[in-house]
Order: C-alpha cells, then sequence, then structure tokens
C-alpha cells in the first residue's frame, strides 16, 4: 500500500528544501512558483504562513524571500542531537565497563526526562529500561538531579531542600532502594553552553550505599566530561 501523503506540507517541504539549496539567498515568488510548479497564489500563501513562525523571511524592499531565523535553532537541536548520540554511546560503555551496571542517557524535555541511550555492562545485572521511556520530575535519583540544578523547576516536596543541596554539594544524587527495593541509582546533570540542565547520566543497578558514593562520583566525572564534549558550560 502506498504511503500517504498530504499536498500542503509536501508542499511546504518543497519550497524550504529550494530556498535552502537555491544559489540565491533571497528568491522571488515568481520564480518559486515557477520552479516549482506551484500555482503562484498558493506558494504566496504558504510563505505568508512560514513567515508567521519565522521559518521564512521577506525583504520588504526586494519583496523576495529568504529563510527565517527559526531554523537556526532547528538546525542546533539537529546537531545536538547527532552530537548527543554519538559522544553517549563512549560516555555510556566506559561507565558500564567500570561499574558492572547498566548506564543511561536521559534527555530533558517538558519537566520529564527521557531515555534516549542506554548500555549494558558485559558481566552484571542488565536493567531493561526501553529507549524513550519517560520518568516523572519527582523520581528518585533522577529527580533530585533534576529539582536540584534546574533553575526552571521548584521543588515538589517530594525531597527535602538538605536532600537537593547534598546532591548540589556532591554533583550527583543517590537512590538507594527508595522507589524499587531491588534496585539503586546515581545521577549527576549534564548543561548546554547556557548552564542549563539539558541531560541526565545515571547508573542503575544492585550496588549498596558505599558502592553508591564510588559510582556517582564516575558518573558526576563523566556527566562533567560529556558537558564539556557537547560545548556546555559548567
Amino acid at each position: 500500500m502506498a504511503e500517504r501523503k498530504v499536498p500542503a506540507v509536501e508542499q511546504v517541504g518543497r519550497i524550504l528544501l529550494y530556498l535552502a539549496k537555491s544559489p540565491r539567498f533571497k528568491v522571488k515568488l515568481t520564480d518559486i512558483a515557477r520552479d516549482l510548479g506551484i500555482h503562484k497564489s498558493r506558494v504566496f500563501y504558504i510563505l505568508n504562513t512560514l513567515k508567521e513562525f519565522g521559518l521564512i523571511e521577506k525583504d520588504p524592499e526586494s519583496k523576495a524571500y529568504s529563510l527565517g531565523p527559526a531554523l537556526i535553532f532547528m538546525g542546533e537541536k539537529v546537531l545536538d542531537n547527532l552530537d548527543f548520540k554519538d559522544k553517549a554511546e563512549r560516555t555510556l560503555k566506559a561507565l558500564a565497563k567500570e561499574t558492572g551496571c547498566t548506564a543511561f542517557l536521559g534527555r530533558i524535555a517538558e519537566d520529564k526526562v527521557y531515555v534516549v541511550a542506554k548500555e549494558y555492562a558485559d558481566d552484571g545485572v542488565k536493567i531493561t529500561i526501553p529507549l524513550g521511556y519517560r520518568f516523572p520530575s519527582n523520581y528518585g535519583a533522577l529527580g533530585k538531579v533534576l529539582l536540584a540544578f534546574s533553575q526552571d523547576l521548584k521543588g515538589t516536596g517530594a525531597f527535602s531542600e538538605e536532600e537537593l543541596e547534598k546532591c548540589r554539594r556532591l554533583g550527583f544524587a543517590m537512590d538507594i532502594r527508595e522507589v524499587d527495593p531491588r534496585f539503586s541509582s546515581v545521577a549527576a546533570p549534564v548543561f548546554d553552553r547556557y548552564g542549563k540542565v539539558v541531560a541526565i547520566i545515571f547508573l542503575v543497578g544492585t550496588f549498596n550505599e558505599e558502592q553508591a558514593h564510588q559510582y556517582g562520583q564516575k558518573v558526576a566525572k563523566a556527566a562533567k566530561d560529556f558537558t564539556k564534549a557537547i560545548g556546555g558550560s559548567l
């Protein structure tokens, strides 16, 4: 069965790609319509709509169109994601090998932590949290890190200020079988270039509190190194 397409969306895509590939920085409406074979009035309405979202700019003098500044942020997001995946694999593999735990990278979006990468140790307990799994902002060590280091979030009452301050002082958070009696976890924040928490590196295993302190230091160092690797600010 052939995939269905939405004609209007397809035309939007063709127009954006056309402007991106054009040797001219600014292109007139008539040229876009002619080269793409789309009716001039249709192109006009699409460009005006895209302009509302900052995806297109219109020169008031020449009336020509160019790609808008909103695409810069989209491009940065794509590059960030590619960078994250490549660098995360090396970092998580090293942590898993050193500790015998399962190592994860969680990206933060809408006050939630989404699992985007994981690596298992060759020997040890394999924690099967699926990619894409979403943790709430008050969940164990992840929640402590999120609330302790995020400037946008305030405590929900799940953790005391004393716990959050300890997390800031150590540079990592611990959950010794608090959420799940079978497992413990340690977590540390990853920052972007503006000093905002954008991800969390964490380990999950069957370790005790003494081991948690040792593993926490390793995770904190890995998170700091990862922050530097992606151009973040500590």
